[in-house]
Formats: structure tokens, sequence, C-alpha cells
């Protein structure tokens, strides 16, 4: 019903300038490892309407997506 993680598109990105690096001569084991910094928050409205559970307005206005 609710799912909250990392926005899949940044982390390919993230991970593009990761292979930049690698390909223009760095070593890997150099490279820092980095934690995602943008988070997705998913409602999936049919499963909630399912088990009769009432979503917030509030919490619907937070959502990056919603899914009716």
């Amino acid at each position: 019903m609710l799912s909250y993680g990392p926005n899949f598109p940044d982390l390919f990105r993230r991970a593009g300038d990761y292979v930049d690096k690698i390909l223009r001569g760095a070593k890997p084991a150099d490279l820092p490892v980095e934690q995602p910094t943008k988070f997705d928050l998913v409602i999936n409205l049919v499963t909630a309407k399912a088990l009769d559970i009432d979503v917030p307005p509030t919490l619907l206005a937070r959502a990056d997506q919603v899914i009716e």
C-alpha cells in the first residue's frame, strides 16, 4: 500500500557518473561509496480501499506518486 524507497532514475544517473570516472582512469577502490539522497513515497489507493484503510489527504499531498 505504501512504498518509501530510493529514486531509481537518480541512482542510474549516479551510477553513470561512476562509470565515467572509471573509464577516465579512476581506480574503483578509490571511489567513495555513496548513499541515496533522493527518495520517493508511492501510495497505492486501490490496495488501501481493498483493505478499507483511509489515507489522510495530507499524506496524499506529500506522495510523489499515487496509484488510483
